[in-house]
């Protein structure tokens, strides 16, 4: 019941294109709210990875332009999926990526309906010009809390704790070189060297105190920064950013800034940059769904807007991928905008 009373709740700020800044007030306040120490932290309302295959299962026989495909197993043996949407090989092709991090459950929840957009009229016509690949979960068994570490000192309630780590509590984003774990190897055998891919966003969450300007952020982004990645790949990347920032930043309640991240060809948007020409973009939402760490944990009433936030990202990349206008995003936003502290 707790599931479906938050699917009732977000109905109107769900809907692309339906809803205006004003609307979103109640949900979509960029500064707040933190978890505050004493509220409860509720994952029963969060997709479980069941919940999710079977959702993906039903879009998939609703929706004649959708290719549901099992890409490999995690270290438990759950499968992972794909969500494929391919009309016309020649066009172009962008791959969405969540939950590399288990506990960074909220850019999945957003991935997932917008998959239900697109077997609707809100999306008509964008897949005669775009192939779109969406990846959520790929860290099941961080997500399902079932891995061989404790989790006794994480604070969310509901039945299940979220964690970064696989289940042999590896960090799944340092391991794009090495290639050790069956999740990233699932991930670069049959979907990186699968598909010819031109574009890649990885959603991640990052902590809730972030900020720019003063203020605090709603997420932060960035391009790949290891230097073997190709200048025309880079200039795309921040295309693909300069596209993102210019759709939620401008929407009265989402604030972003330049992430601070590393350079390492280890971690996913410059392993795939640097092995595969993929145009890569980071985007780090605001807060996590589980934490040991207080100060990472986002207060529920936030979902709303992160959720929203993640759909309007995809769905601004696949528009400008699809009519093209990508190809005169303007990049120099870039070199103002302020890294968060």
């Amino acid at each position: 019941m707790k599931k479906k009373a938050l699917a009732l709740s977000l109905t109107g700020i769900l809907a692309l294109g339906a809803v205006t800044p004003a609307s979103l007030t109640a949900y979509a306040v960029g500064e707040g709210p933190n978890y505050g120490g004493s509220e409860s932290i509720q994952t029963s309302i969060l997709y479980t990875y069941d919940e999710m295959v079977n959702y993906l299962k039903k879009q998939d026989a609703k929706q004649d332009a959708m290719q549901l495909e099992v890409i490999g197993q995690t270290v438990k043996k759950r499968d992972i999926y794909m969500a494929k949407y391919i009309k016309n090989p020649n066009n172009p092709t962008i791959l969405f990526l969540t939950q590399q991090h288990g506990n960074e459950q909220l850019t999945t929840e957003g991935a997932l309906e917008f998959i239900k957009h697109l077997g609707t009229g809100k999306t008509k016509g964008v897949l005669d010009n775009i192939n779109i690949l969406i990846v959520p979960m790929l860290n099941a068994d961080g997500a399902m809390g079932d891995v061989d570490f404790s989790l006794d000192d994480y604070i969310a309630d509901g039945g299940r704790n979220l964690t970064r780590y696989n289940a042999v509590g590896a960090d799944l984003n340092r391991d794009h070189v090495d290639k050790v774990h069956p999740e990233t190897q699932s991930l670069h055998k049959n979907v990186l060297q699968k598909y010819k891919i031109d574009y890649m966003i990885d959603l991640h969450h990052q902590g809730t105190q972030a900020r720019r300007d003063g203020r605090l952020v709603s997420g932060s982004m960035l391009y790949p920064t290891n230097d073997k990645v190709k200048p025309e790949v880079l200039e795309k990347s921040k295309k693909l950013g300069a596209v993102v920032f210019n759709a939620v930043d401008s929407t009265g309640w989402g604030h972003l800034a330049k992430y601070n991240g590393g350079n390492g060809e280890n971690i996913g948007r410059n392993g795939a940059a640097v092995q595969y020409d993929i145009a890569t973009l980071l985007f780090e939402m605001r807060g996590m769904s589980d934490h040991f760490n207080e100060s990472a944990v986002i207060g529920q009433k936030s979902n709303g807007y992160l959720i929203k936030q993640t759909i309007t990202t995809l769905d601004a990349a696949v528009q400008a991928i699809a009519d093209r206008s990508i190809e005169n995003a303007d990049i120099s936003f870039w070199d103002t905008l302020d890294t968060q502290r």
